[in-house]
């Protein structure tokens, strides 16, 4: 966490600077709500449609143990190929920053090569601010949380690319210090597991973009993927911040 330095924006999503990690997701009387800087959400689909999941590693600082979607992380500064996308590549909504971020992260917590998921079959499609603190695991006055602008990226395997793309689906390598857990979902069986019956945890972001816009673009997954119908590049979405 000392050494990945993240990129600090303001509400507006400029960037005014870079912290580690570890101080950007701090809580503490100076920064109340830590720092906020960007993030990326991945979601991504198999060739039948189905959502992949990943259980956060329990040993995780923040949200340790909890559901979510299939790799969210940090775009670092600093990093080759670079991960700091500028307005404009944010106004066209091609974000080569956030993709190459998801292409590392995606390698590192799952073991998805490159060669697998390239970046450019993610489709970029709008951002997400939220504020939380980890309540749940460090109590009510927790010293830990997320702040950020979170970028929201959508991939899918095809049958078409099953040779080169299979593995995507069938040959996961988790990282057991990042995941759990990893598991395939249709709608139906994620709102039964996110049923609070279920006992499950997930994070606050997942809980959003699952509540508010993920139903709406998985109805229509293909339209998502290969049309802009979807794309708000100039839209920041303010919840629980």
């Amino acid at each position: 966490m000392q050494r990945d330095n993240c990129i600090i924006v303001t509400e507006d999503d400029a960037v005014t600077g870079t912290a580690n990690k570890y101080d950007s997701h701090r809580f503490l009387p100076e920064q109340p709500r830590g720092l906020l800087h960007r993030a990326f959400s991945v979601f991504l689909f198999n060739s039948e449609g189905k959502l992949l999941l990943q259980q956060r590693a329990t040993d995780k600082i923040t949200f340790p143990g909890v559901w979510t979607n299939t790799c969210c992380s940090h775009p670092l500064y600093g990093q080759q190929p670079n991960e700091l996308d500028p307005d404009e590549a944010i106004a066209d909504a091609s974000v080569p920053g956030a993709k190459a971020a998801a292409v590392r992260k995606l390698q590192h917590e799952l073991g998805i090569s490159p060669q697998q998921l390239p970046a450019d079959r993610f489709k970029f499609l709008t951002r997400l601010h939220y504020c939380a603190a980890d309540t749940d695991t460090h109590g009510p006055d927790a010293e830990w949380g997320e702040h950020e602008i979170d970028y929201i990226l959508l991939a899918q395997v095809h049958e078409i690319d099953y040779i080169l793309l299979a593995q995507a689906d069938v040959d996961l390598q988790p990282n057991p210090e990042e995941v759990a857990a990893v598991k395939h979902v249709d709608l139906q069986e994620l709102q039964a597991m996110m049923d609070p019956a279920s006992g499950l945890k997930w994070s606050p972001w997942f809980r959003i973009i699952a509540q508010h816009f993920l139903p709406t673009w998985w109805a229509e997954l293909q339209t998502t993927l290969s049309t802009d119908k979807h794309v708000e590049a100039g839209t920041i979405h303010r919840l629980d911040c």
